[in-house]
């Protein structure tokens, strides 16, 4: 199921029918924020009314076209001013795929993705928060680590995000792991050979405790991505090993996932961030959150029988 939901994320024809079809606005809404600015702000502060800290990704990937990576970049913009003007920034990061700003453009795509980045971590800084590079499928891992050093020299504040499924991960784990570094450990979203992911979910999970255990001793800022519980109870275990205080570091979780779970996290003390989407651009984002957990295909599939 989980391989049919990631190659269904990037199959055209699938995806034209899922979008045209008169999908309640339920469904997009359990998992997405809303289309606007306005909506991104919205829920950010109903998060920090929950004392839930919010990472916000104007959804939109894989640009070939320099208007549309000029767009992206300048809704970030937009969202950074809203953020500032409604005193949210303080609880708000942005989460930025550099896809999304130019670079799968040719020739020059590296470059005009490290010009918009450092943009956008620009206006992050002059509002008082952050920016964290997400990760995408594993032939930009290395260019997007490259960037990633590059906005560093500048703001290195910047977060990465690592995913434990890649085999390579525990090094860039280690890499990773210094003073000021802020990283979000994920299982990863995306459809990758055995070659360089694995496979199991079970190969995944020790993955992704070995690569926790590396962050957690290390000297920079470990960001939990998960919602499994025993990585979560795991987590815990670790961090109290490494003699960590609750708030130096961070759990993060799905908007619209286990979000009773968040606010138990909250309730103990621990800093909890939602990743919250927004965007109108919604459709992959949608089947890789479906792939990650199928038991919400049910629903999905009855919201579109019942509205189609």
């Amino acid at each position: 199921m989980r391989r049919v939901l990631l190659s269904t994320s990037t199959n055209g024809r699938v995806k034209h029918l899922v979008t045209t079809m008169p999908v309640s606005r339920g469904v997009v809404a359990r998992y997405v924020a809303g289309e606007s600015a306005d909506d991104a702000v919205r829920v950010t502060r109903e998060l920090r009314d929950d004392a839930l800290l919010a990472s916000l990704d104007h959804l939109g990937e894989d640009t070939l076209d320099l208007g549309q990576a000029e767009a992206t970049t300048k809704a970030y913009l937009t969202l950074l001013d809203r953020l500032s003007e409604s005193g949210l920034s303080g609880g708000a990061e942005v989460s930025l795929k550099l896809s999304a700003v130019g670079q799968a453009l040719r020739p020059d795509g590296g470059r005009v993705a490290l010009d918009n980045a450092t943009r956008v971590c620009e206006a992050a800084k002059a509002s008082g928060t952050t920016v964290t590079l997400d990760m995408e499928d594993h032939t930009t891992t290395d260019a997007t680590l490259e960037t990633l050093a590059e906005l560093r020299r500048s703001h290195p504040e910047t977060g990465a995000v690592l995913q434990a499924y890649l085999r390579r991960t525990e090094q860039d784990c280690r890499d990773l792991a210094t003073e000021g570094s802020r990283v979000r450990l994920c299982k990863g979203a995306y459809k990758e050979p055995e070659s360089v992911a694995f496979g199991s979910k079970r190969d995944v999970d020790l993955s992704y405790v070995r690569c926790l255990k590396i962050l957690m001793a290390g000297d920079g800022y470990p960001m939990v991505a998960t919602h499994d519980p025993r990585l979560v109870e795991i987590a815990g275990v670790l961090a109290a090993r490494a003699g960590r205080a609750q708030g130096t570091y961070e759990y993060q979780m799905l908007y619209g996932i286990r979000p009773d779970e968040q606010r138990r996290l909250v309730a103990s003390g621990e800093k909890v961030r939602v990743y919250v989407p927004y965007g109108g651009d919604w459709y992959g984002y949608l089947m890789r959150r479906l792939a990650e957990r199928p038991a919400n295909v049910a629903f999905f599939l009855r919201s579109l029988a019942s509205k189609g």
